[in-house]
C-alpha cells in the first residue's frame, strides 16, 4: 500500500466527518453514546494528514439539533461546510440561515437512527436544490436498484456515502452495484470513497472486498469521486488510523490527476469551497 504525501495537496477536503461535544445533549431518538470529539481534536487530524478543508456532517445522535455541527464549522473556519438534518417542513427562512452558516445539504439517514422518511426526499431536494445543496444519502446500498427511479429524477445533487455502504457481499457484476454505476453515469450524483470498514468482510488494511469497489469507481468515474475519514469512527474497534486510511484511498486511485480530482476539484463544485 503506497504512503500518501502529507501537504501533497493543500487544498484537499475531507467530506464526511462528525463532531461531539458534550456541551450539547443527545437527542431522545440517539441509538448510542458517542465519545467526545470536539472540532479541536480533528484540527490534529486535518494537520496529521496535511487536509485543509472539511465537511461536518450532522450525526444521527443530535437530531434535528444542528447547534454542534454549525459549531464545529464556525470553529473550523472557512474551509468548512456541513450537512445538516432538518425537519421536513422547515421554513425557507431557517434554510437561508443554514446556508449562511456553511450548510450545503441535508442528510438523509435510511439505517437505525435516521429521522427523515423516504416519502419527503423528492419535496426537499425540490427545495434545497436552488441553494445548491446535495443531499447527503446513507443507506444499505443493496437497496440502490429499488430506488434507482427515484435518485435518479431528484433535482440538485446527490451524495451516496461510504462506497454505497454495501451491507452484504457486493460484486462489481451485481445489479446493486450496477445501480450505482448508473446513477454516476447521469452527471448529478457523487459517491464517497470512504469507511471501506462500515462493509467489508476483509479487515484492514486492504479492506480487499471493498477496495476492488472503490478501485472500480475511482477509475471509471474519477470525477463522480469524493474522499472522506468519517472521523471519529464511531462504533469500529479496533479504530482505525486516519492515516492508513488515507493511504487505502490512494491505493485505490491510479494517478496523481485522479487524486487531485477527487480530493480537491470535486469538493470544491459540490461543498462550493472556491476553484483551486
Amino acid at each position: 500500500m503506497q504512503k500518501h504525501a502529507t501537504l501533497a495537496y493543500p487544498d484537499a477536503c475531507d467530506c464526511h466527518i462528525h463532531v461531539f461535544d458534550d456541551a450539547y445533549p443527545l437527542a431522545p431518538t440517539a441509538t448510542s453514546t458517542p465519545p467526545p470529539a470536539p472540532a479541536a481534536c480533528y484540527q490534529e487530524v486535518q494537520a496529521t494528514l496535511g487536509l485543509s478543508r472539511a465537511v461536518v456532517v450532522q450525526p444521527t445522535g443530535y437530531g434535528f439539533d444542528n447547534r454542534c455541527t454549525l459549531a464545529a464549522i464556525e470553529q473550523l473556519g472557512a474551509n468548512a461546510r456541513g450537512i445538516a438534518v432538518v425537519r421536513q417542513d422547515v421554513a425557507d427562512v431557517e434554510l437561508q440561515s443554514l446556508h449562511r452558516a456553511g450548510i450545503r445539504g441535508v442528510r438523509y439517514m435510511m439505517l437505525p437512527g435516521g429521522l427523515l422518511p423516504w416519502d419527503n426526499l423528492e419535496t426537499l431536494a425540490a427545495r434545497v436544490a436552488p441553494l445548491g445543496w446535495n443531499i447527503n444519502l446513507q443507506l444499505d446500498g443493496r437497496e440502490l436498484p429499488h430506488r434507482e427511479a427515484t435518485l435518479g429524477k431528484l433535482p440538485g445533487r446527490l451524495v451516496i456515502d461510504h462506497i454505497g455502504k454495501f451491507l452484504g457481499p457486493v460484486t462489481v457484476q451485481d445489479e446493486a452495484f450496477l445501480s450505482l454505476r448508473r446513477l454516476l453515469e447521469q452527471g448529478h450524483c457523487w459517491i464517497k470513497l470512504s469507511a471501506p470498514y462500515e462493509s467489508a468482510r476483509k479487515g484492514p488494511p486492504g479492506y480487499e472486498d471493498a477496495a476492488g469497489l472503490a478501485r472500480t469507481l475511482a477509475r471509471d468515474y474519477p470525477e463522480r469521486c469524493l474522499w472522506a475519514s468519517n472521523w471519529p469512527h464511531l462504533n469500529i474497534n479496533p479504530c482505525p488510523g486516519d492515516k492508513d486510511l488515507l493511504d487505502w484511498a490512494f491505493d485505490c486511485m491510479e494517478t496523481e490527476a485522479v487524486k487531485h480530482r477527487v480530493l480537491v476539484a470535486n469538493p470544491a463544485e459540490v461543498y462550493g469551497f472556491p476553484a483551486a
